[in-house]
């Protein structure tokens, strides 16, 4: 049976142009799934995984039933929300394209940068993809208004949610025509996060692209590693020593992923940390480190790693496990991206065993599990105090000839 096309799908041969250059021929399957709705002027609800091509499933629906007109200036009609500067960058890159090939402009509304700059250029942007809180400090500027929106979307709307910006939402919303095009994307439907969509939305169309929980994603291999406390760092260098490309590797704090880095870099494995404690010109600088392979380890905590989306992250070790089941899914979902094969690992010390038996469990994972807190811990590779003669993992693939 014939793939469809994005020309199938109503997709203009300007934008499917644009992805073509970029190597995309044919769309995902959310993408199948939503842009006949969206195109449509349907509101739509959609519960979809990190990876699964979303914001090119919106980014393409936007762009096409937005037209610029040059006989009056541009202003704001379409509003991306989202719930990171560094998400909100990655979508302004994802859709930038796309956007110009019908004559659009597009500009990220975040903060870390410039006030007057940054509310001139959006002024005069057709598409605008912002964080609650410094659109809503544009807005009490005057700098423009939400007046002529036709399209909304919410994404990651969930993510908002837990970091509290709920009442955000709700002034950047009322402040929007209640005759728009609604879009919400989010990693659940249920709970608080289904109530606003419903609030939000008018006769929506729901989607559920990809299947729940993680033991459906086969080209992940999930594993638990048995450490003692005080040999979680050791344990951590013996999976950095391995074949590998880029990591990701998660902590709780931002004090801890600075700690880390610091002892990683003192055995002799260059890693990066991001975090809320970063100036976006530090994050944006790792970030691009990172993407380019300079350095193959970045060390985030949860809410600064939310708008990474890196290709080629081999593996995602949680150093510090995870609180909860979506916590999980959402980091080891920056891995076994596009049909590649990808490794989770996560340490589980004595203290984690119950919790981590328990989410593996909920997971459909206890056969990886397989009671790891059971089993041996992982043992230091040297006594406290003794002088480290390891290879550091970085530096033994260069002189392998590697990287």
């Amino acid at each position: 049976m014939k793939q469809q096309s994005f020309a199938d799908l109503g997709v203009s041969s300007a934008v499917a142009g644009a992805l073509s250059r970029r190597g995309i021929e044919e769309p995902f399957a959310v993408q199948r799934l939503v842009l006949g709705d969206i195109l449509a002027g349907r509101d739509v609800l959609v519960k979809s995984p990190t990876g699964s091509g979303k914001t090119l499933a919106f980014g393409i629906g936007l762009v096409e039933r937005i037209e610029a007109d040059e006989r009056v200036p541009a202003r704001p009609v379409a509003l991306v929300l989202a719930p990171t500067r560094e998400l909100a960058s990655q979508i302004v890159r994802e859709l930038d394209d796309v956007a110009q090939a019908r004559k659009l402009r597009v500009t990220a509304v975040y903060g870390g940068v410039g006030l007057t700059a940054q509310a001139t250029r959006a002024a005069r942007s057709h598409i605008l993809v912002a964080t609650p809180g410094r659109l809503e400090d544009l807005l009490q500027r005057g700098a423009f208004t939400l007046d002529a929106i036709r399209i909304l979307i919410l994404d990651e709307a969930d993510r908002m949610l837990d970091m509290g910006f709920r009442p955000a939402i709700d002034r950047i919303v009322k402040a929007c025509p209640s005759a728009r095009q609604t879009l919400f994307f989010s990693a659940t439907l249920d709970g608080v996060a289904g109530r606003l969509a419903d609030q939000y939305t008018s006769k929506a169309v729901r989607h559920e692209s990809g299947t729940p929980g993680v033991s459906a994603a086969k080209q992940v291999e999930h594993r638990f590693v048995a450490v003692r406390e005080n040999g979680r760092v050791e344990a951590l260098l013996t999976e950095l020593g391995r074949e590998r490309e880029r990591t990701l590797v998660f902590v709780r704090t931002k004090r801890g992923a600075d700690r880390l880095v610091k002892r990683l870099g003192a055995d002799g494995v260059e890693a990066l940390a991001i975090h809320g404690n970063k100036s976006q010109r530090q994050r944006e600088q790792a970030l691009s480190r990172f993407q380019s392979g300079r350095v193959d380890t970045l060390v985030a905590t949860d809410v600064a790693a939310r708008g990474i989306d890196v290709d080629g992250i081999s593996h995602v070790i949680n150093y510090d496990p995870p609180g909860d089941h979506e916590v999980y899914i959402h980091r080891i979902g920056r891995t076994g991206r596009a049909g590649r094969r990808g490794v989770g690992i996560t340490l589980v010390g004595a203290g984690d065993h119950q919790e981590m038996s328990q989410l593996a469990g909920r997971l459909g994972l206890r056969q990886e599990f397989g009671g790891a807190g059971d089993r041996q811990p992982h043992q230091p590779a040297r006594q406290p105090g003794a002088a480290s003669r390891r290879t550091p993992p970085r530096r033994r693939r260069r002189s392998q000839g590697i990287g």
